[in-house]
């Protein structure tokens, strides 16, 4: 049986493959987007089987609006998708707060404003996969990126504890964890201020990127939700090597000092 999908983000990107990965295996998607007018090249391709919608996700009714709308016209939600975010570049000291607020503001609260929305359908339906896009940088940190981490931490952080509280009601929950892709992602990062000060700092943390293919995560994304068994996290891509060494990095640490950590839960004094 075919799926019905709920994707944010879907304008151009991976929220756009993987809707047109959805849509050519004959599911049905609700195609969201901050404009509408960039939906119109999906709908023209795959006519009725889209509903496009324009929607910011830092709109809370807006956003409950639109899975109303969608669960109206196609009966329930398979996969949603909470893909909508953009980045933000600014050493911490550098990030204005207006800055750090609205990349919180899109990135985690509006991903907040998209699961509060559709668990009740999720729900009611005893089914269903919640995808949380947040990206290896929901759970590793590059100088320069603290603002866009702040925000993706939190959602993996929301996520994990949602899991949890949603587990006897039959649906599944994935992290979806992203590497760095040639999506156009870096032409809409918003940039801080430089200060003087951070001059070296920016040139000497400068980040190389080695960008993968965003085509190749369309196959991966379709296993993922015929999967009867879903993990909680995937990553995507080749960065697996590094998150394993930072992970084990971790544990070393906590392990040198765990005599200190011990010592800390009971008072040795009498």
């Amino acid at each position: 049986m075919s799926k019905i999908w709920f994707i944010t983000g879907t304008s151009n990107g991976l929220g756009r493959l993987w809707a047109e990965a959805a849509l050519e295996r004959g599911d049905r998607v609700v195609a969201t987007a901050r404009k509408a007018e960039s939906l119109d090249a999906l709908v023209a391709r795959f006519g009725d089987a889209v509903l496009p919608l324009e929607l910011d996700v830092t709109d809370r009714e807006g956003v409950f609006a639109a899975v109303a709308h969608a669960v109206a016209r196609f009966g329930r939600l398979d996969v949603v998708v909470n893909n909508a975010g953009y980045g933000h570049v600014g050493m911490v000291e550098e990030v204005t707060e207006r800055e750090l607020r609205e990349q919180l503001e899109t990135n985690f609260f509006g991903a907040v404003w998209v699961t509060q929305a559709v668990l009740p359908v999720l729900r009611r339906q005893r089914g269903g996969h919640l995808l949380q896009v947040t990206s290896e940088g929901g759970v590793r940190a590059y100088p320069g990126f603290g603002a866009y981490h702040a925000s993706k931490w939190a959602v993996e952080g929301l996520t994990e504890a949602l899991a949890l509280e949603t587990a006897g009601f039959g649906f599944h929950i994935t992290s979806v964890e992203p590497g760095p892709y040639a999506t156009g992602f870096s032409t809409a990062i918003r940039q801080s201020a430089e200060l003087p000060d951070y001059a070296q700092a920016h040139i000497d943390t400068a980040v190389d990127f080695r960008l993968g293919d965003p085509s190749a995560t369309t196959a991966a994304v379709l296993t993922l939700v015929d999967a009867e068994r879903p993990p909680r996290r995937l990553v995507l891509g080749d960065v697996l090597p590094e998150i394993e060494a930072i992970y084990q990095d971790r544990l070393a640490t906590w392990r040198e000092w765990s005599t200190v950590s011990l010592d800390a839960f009971q008072s040795q004094t009498r």
